[in-house]
């Protein structure tokens, strides 16, 4: 009998020791969960612009070329579009950010630039205007005369006065003007900067267009890639 409860008190401080493991585990898991829910990036001056648009709804509409720089525009109005409609609600109650980075920066251009430098934008993306079939000499997405394009009438232009802003990479607002200038159009700093005083209503270069992908998720945006 002696060894008998011998052994159940063994069995019973090993179970016990066990539960006591177990549940130094569990407090261990949710402690280290309660610390990432808890986390809060840190805040930089030049995207506090983000956490300042009014809006009870955040989207922010990512492109990087030509076609999904006018699927951006198309999207931004469906979704503020969608708002009205099914949820009874109002522009000023989104949020809303495109971006135009890599191919579709150009889309962030005035038609200034357009019409001086369409040749060459054209020989780099291959996105002639569909109404002559040779290269832009405006800005095709700020412009609904030219026919059917994959923005489907929806403009720049349509979209200021709904509120919308526009990221425009300058990463590759740099690396345009410097393409330009490789094709003997003159200095790639005065093009940059020709690019840079023509840019569009609601435009706002960053950085990078993939700096503020990450930073518009940080402030509580939700993320739609349009291509």
């Amino acid at each position: 009998m002696t060894d008998q409860r011998e052994s159940l008190v063994q069995r019973r401080a090993l179970l016990t020791g066990v539960g006591v493991a177990a549940t130094g585990m569990y407090l261990a898991g949710a402690s280290a969960s309660a610390e990432s829910v808890g986390f809060q990036p840190a805040r930089h001056q030049q995207d506090a612009w983000m956490n300042e648009l009014p809006g009870v709804h955040r989207a922010f509409v990512d492109s990087a070329s030509v076609n999904g720089g006018a699927a951006a525009l198309h999207y931004a109005r469906n979704i503020l579009n969608a708002h009205r409609d099914a949820y009874d609600g109002n522009d000023t109650e989104n949020a809303m950010i495109v971006c135009l980075r890599h191919d579709s920066t150009v889309f962030g251009f005035g038609d200034e630039v357009w019409k001086k430098y369409g040749e060459e934008f054209n020989a780099e993306l291959n996105f002639p205007d569909p109404l002559t079939g040779k290269a832009p000499d405006v800005n095709l997405m700020r412009h609904t005369d030219r026919g059917m394009m994959p923005n489907l009438g929806s403009t720049i232009d349509s979209l200021l006065p709904r509120g919308v802003q526009f990221a425009i990479c300058n990463q590759a607002t740099k690396s345009f003007a410097r393409a330009m200038s490789r094709a003997g159009r003159g200095d790639a700093d005065d093009i940059y900067n020709e690019f840079v005083a023509s840019v569009i209503p609601n435009g706002r270069f960053v950085s990078a267009g993939v700096m503020a992908v990450m930073r518009a998720q940080e402030y509580g945006y939700s993320y739609l890639f349009a291509g």
